[in-house]
């Protein structure tokens, strides 16, 4: 049986095939990159023109009571709770991830008096790491990086904040997210999870974890479009004590008061800086719902099964590839990496062909899984485009192997 016969019997079986007519996908593309910017619901068009049209356009600055904009952050915040076990109470939409991540490393080195070291791995996200850097130069915090089979060994007693990337963004690669959180509160410290990789992508339980921060990203697997509004939770254990640094107005306990003197609002709304991007906002509701409605342990058994299936498929072609990613689907994300000195170039290739993955430096082709919207066809495309780029040298053409200054 083909690989291409057996992709047809899966897809009539599959529970999940008719959700692809909710996303606008171009003709031709097979896109393998939702993991860096999610598909747009047909939906979102619509919710972002009547916002622009009846609330903004009509409502005008009444449309901050009467369509609700005062609550959306709030709202959308105990929406995306669920997909992370979290409560609705706990998690906020709103600002960045980079952003987010500066606020509460501050915050939990304040709730650890004493001791100034984030603790993390080298080769997490750039901006976690960024982050970490900004607060040591200003003499605040102390970074810290072991391997991440030392991370455990690391925790002492001069650590104030375990700072981890849920889901490797080059690898894919999982932590365990309950046994390395334990270990880190037995060590005194506290942690902080970057769910950007893993947020409606994978089940998470972030309480039933006892994880005490968390902050991840609207635009990959929740489909909020370009930018979106990123999104943070704070244990409610933690929430009295919440001492962000970005004392900004819509994170006071009565904006509208106009107090010369800054007092946080109760609860996570503290997390709030400036105006809330109400456009931005109404997007991601969107994506946030659609995810919701689908269900994560849905998206997360049926995107195990795209990927082995195009484990299969490329074993099928012989293609002979380094994976990066552990092989085993139950200790990765919702991707699938692949080491080759032309990495780029390949990547390149197969875009050139339809097929959009993409490249992280040095050397790897990133092939992200976003169930909702692909199909074991797909699959097997994929894998047969990839072995003819591979086996006709097609990746050594020169327009392959101009790097361009984005990728």
């Amino acid at each position: 049986m083909t690989p291409e016969t057996r992709a047809a019997d899966f897809d009539a079986a599959d529970p999940l095939a008719d959700y692809r007519e909710r996303f606008i996908l171009p003709d031709n593309v097979i896109y393998l990159d939702g993991n860096s910017l999610g598909a747009l619901p047909k939906a979102t068009p619509e919710r972002v023109q009547e916002l622009v049209e009846k609330e903004w356009g009509g409502g005008l600055i009444r449309s901050w009571n009467s369509a609700g904009w005062f609550e959306m952050a709030g709202r959308i915040g105990g929406k995306i709770a669920p997909l992370m076990g979290a409560a609705p109470h706990e998690v906020i939409a709103c600002d960045s991830t980079s952003v987010n991540l500066f606020k509460l490393i501050s915050a939990a080195l304040q709730m650890r008096p004493g001791r100034k070291v984030v603790l993390s791995e080298p080769g997490n996200f750039p901006t976690d790491l960024y982050m970490i850097a900004g607060l040591e130069a200003q003499g605040l915090a102390a970074r810290r990086l072991a391997e991440r089979d030392r991370i455990v060994e690391a925790l002492d007693g001069d650590v104030a904040l375990l700072m981890l990337t849920h889901v490797h963004y080059k690898t894919g690669a999982l932590h365990d997210m309950v046994a390395v959180t334990r270990a880190a509160h037995a060590a005194g410290a506290l942690v902080l999870w970057d769910l950007s990789h893993s947020t409606g992508a994978l089940p998470v339980d972030l309480n039933a974890a006892e994880a005490d921060f968390a902050v991840g990203c609207g635009y990959k697997y929740l489909c909020g479009g370009p930018g979106a509004p990123a999104f943070a939770f704070v244990a409610e254990r933690h929430q009295a004590d919440l001492r962000q640094p970005l004392t900004g107005w819509f994170g006071h306990a009565a904006p509208f008061a106009f107090s010369d003197d800054y007092t946080g609002a109760p609860g996570i709304e503290r997390l709030q800086c400036g105006t809330p991007p109400v456009l931005g906002l109404a997007a991601l509701e969107v994506g946030v719902d659609l995810i919701a409605e689908i269900g994560v342990d849905r998206l997360y058994a049926k995107s195990q099964a795209l990927s082995e299936f195009l484990l299969e498929c490329l074993m099928a072609h012989d293609v002979q590839l380094e994976l990066v990613s552990p092989p085993r689907s139950a200790d990765r994300g919702s991707q699938l990496s692949f080491r080759h000195e032309h990495a780029y170039a390949i990547c390149q290739a197969l875009i050139a062909r339809g097929v959009i993955g993409d490249f992280r430096a040095p050397d790897v082709l990133r092939l992200g899984f976003a169930p909702a919207y692909l199909s074991f066809a797909d699959m097997a495309a994929a894998a047969r485009y990839l072995a003819e780029v591979l086996t006709s040298g097609e990746w050594q053409r020169p327009e392959f192997n101009q790097r361009a200054a984005v990728t």
